[in-house]
């Protein structure tokens, strides 16, 4: 994909993020007094008990934090992230978005659901609409001690006792129920069914579980020499690299060949490189 395609690509992957953030926001969430986690929630709170507008908060709440990540994160991805930022906060004070629901369960879930999508699609184009994440990942560098995860949960720990306070324990609970689908979404928007799996496989039956899996699925296999601890017997370790919905294929070839295979996943981040293809 050239430059020119891919930047055309990320811009509208961004604005279908800032549209469906928005949805989340003015379609469900802030009519029945329910908040989001993160800075977006911060946002949302303060809009709820001051007489500031939602609009006008998200910038000066998230801006000051992607200010922070100027050196750490890159100057274009700053510059989008503001730019995306002011495109939520237009969004939010001018599109008309309707009311969809009264229900508080299907306001909680699909505001939730909305609101990471809006975030997952922002962050595949290269910005972020909440700069929770970012600030999570300065403290831990500079902290050593902390990781972002859980930075996060600290923060939002914090957010959601606070949310107690003002808003009352049913639409704390509410928001946080928002906060989980949210993630939820927001993870899957960005991992997608490519959430990749590391599969290590120890057994006597080694090459032809690898010959299997590589006709079968067309994945490559690292092939490791090893042998049994207690056993001394020589055997193939075999490794591979698959997506989630190829897991339980890679499970069904082991116990084919050998019913007592021994296999461990560990599930990973990203993978580049070598011979993987998407």
């Amino acid at each position: 994909m050239s430059n020119s395609l891919r930047a055309f690509v990320n811009f509208l992957l961004i604005v279908a993020g800032i549209l469906c953030a928005g949805m989340g926001l003015r379609g469900f969430l802030f009519s029945s007094n329910f908040i989001d986690g993160g800075v977006t929630g911060v946002s949302m709170l303060l809009g709820k008990t001051t007489s500031i507008p939602l609009s006008i908060w998200i910038p000066l709440v998230n801006l000051p934090f992607i200010a922070l990540a100027y050196n750490a994160m890159g100057k274009m991805f700053a510059l989008k992230s503001v730019l995306a930022i002011t495109g939520l906060s237009l969004s939010v004070a001018f599109i008309p978005y309707p009311d969809v629901t009264p229900d508080l369960v299907l306001t909680s879930i699909f505001g939730g659901f909305f609101i990471g999508a809006g975030i997952g699609l922002a962050v595949r184009g290269g910005a972020v609409l909440d700069g929770t994440e970012v600030v999570a990942l300065i403290i831990s560098k500079r902290n050593g001690v902390f990781k972002v995860g859980d930075v996060i949960l600290a923060f939002n720990i914090v957010l959601f006792l606070i949310a107690i306070a003002f808003l009352g324990v049913e639409p704390a609970l509410y928001s946080i129920l928002t906060y989980v689908t949210a993630a939820r979404t927001l993870n899957f928007v960005i991992y997608g069914l490519e959430e990749f799996t590391a599969i290590t496989i120890v057994s006597s039956e080694g090459p032809a579980i690898r010959t299997k899996i590589i006709a079968t699925l067309e994945r490559g296999v690292t092939v490791i020499k090893g042998s049994g601890g207690m056993s001394n017997t020589e055997k193939e370790i075999l490794y591979c690299v698959v997506t989630r919905l190829e897991i339980e294929k890679v499970k069904s070839i082991a116990r084919e060949h050998d019913p007592h295979a021994f296999l461990t996943m560990q599930p990973l981040v990203d993978v580049v490189g070598g011979t993987f293809r998407r």
